[in-house]
């Protein structure tokens, strides 16, 4: 979307330093990891994934096993808008296990993964499948753990002599996804009939896990989507919702940074409206997903409570 914060992209690199950056590749192994990429080897496999939030998933099947690079780790990057850079293309070449988002989010990453030759492929919003068209799959906790399935399967294809530990890992992660999705379940338990509004439509699926109903203005929501001005009449019916305290809290993308998220956050907190932050990666801080989705859910939670 146009109104996002965006990277500052770099100009397309040349041949000649695709070349140079190929010949020291060995440098983004880790010390004492070897080189080769034979099925089965016990070596660290490379992975990459579009954004953190996929490889904090990688890390947490795969362990030490593999070395992950995520595209987009930035908390002010937008992958909309992203441009990839000649070391993108070279960690991609290279990679033995690649993640997308998918669902239109990160149109980057399939050049990108055109020049994974080699590699297995997996798409998240593929294997979360939920018939939605909404592309924020990562707040979909059972989609989640479809992918945790894929990423140790892949994984395992790669390395067999770790399909085993790989299988663990999943089954451990996903155990604390279920967790979090309990947590949500109870919270909307204790708050039945909630309603809330969004600056944007990005923690969909986790009020959906909640049952928390979004009453954001449909008018308010397509001109969100389709990056057009929100018409007056949507704005005013936004905020008279906060205004006179029909919705418990307003859920703020802070990836989305506009003159009326601004106006919005503001009146929220101006009329005793809670506002919860929610993000698109991974915020400074967190040591991974469980870490970085629990305090979402506690963010939530505190709101509702207030």
């Amino acid at each position: 979307m146009s109104s996002r914060h965006t990277r500052s992209v770099l100009a397309a690199a040349s041949v000649l330093t695709l070349f140079a950056l190929s010949a020291c590749s060995g440098t983004d192994a880790p010390a004492g990891s070897s080189s080769g990429s034979g099925p089965g080897s016990a070596e660290v496999i490379k992975a990459v994934a579009a954004t953190d939030v996929w490889g904090s998933v990688i890390t947490a099947v795969g362990g030490d096993k593999v070395q992950v690079k995520s595209i987009i780790h930035d908390p002010s990057a937008d992958p909309h808008s992203y441009e990839s850079t000649a070391e993108d293309a070279l960690a991609a070449q290279n990679a033995q296990l690649t993640v997308a988002n998918g669902g239109g989010y990160d149109n980057f990453f399939d050049k990108l993964t055109g020049q994974a030759t080699g590699a297995k492929k997996l798409i998240a919003y593929d294997i979360a499948a939920t018939g939605d068209e909404n592309e924020h799959v990562w707040y979909d906790l059972p989609g989640v753990e479809k992918v945790a399935d894929q990423v140790a399967g892949a994984l395992g294809d790669i390395q067999p002599a770790s399909k085993q530990l790989f299988q663990d890992n999943a089954t451990k992660f996903k155990g604390q996804v279920d967790g979090l999705l309990k947590k949500a379940a109870d919270l909307g338990a204790a708050h039945p009939g909630t309603k809330v509004v969004v600056t944007e439509p990005v923690a969909h699926y986790l009020l959906g896990s909640a049952k928390i109903t979004d009453a954001t203005p449909k008018a308010f929501s397509d001109a969100v989507e389709n990056d057009t001005d929100v018409p007056a009449a949507a704005v005013s019916e936004f905020t008279q919702l906060i205004k006179a305290k029909q919705v418990k809290a307003l859920i703020n993308n802070v990836q989305t940074v506009t003159p009326l998220t601004q106006q919005v956050a503001a009146e929220a907190k101006s009329s005793g409206v809670a506002v919860v932050d929610v993000a698109e990666t991974l915020p400074a801080g967190v040591t991974g997903y469980i870490d970085w989705m629990t305090k979402e859910v506690d963010s939530l939670s505190t709101a509702l409570n207030s």
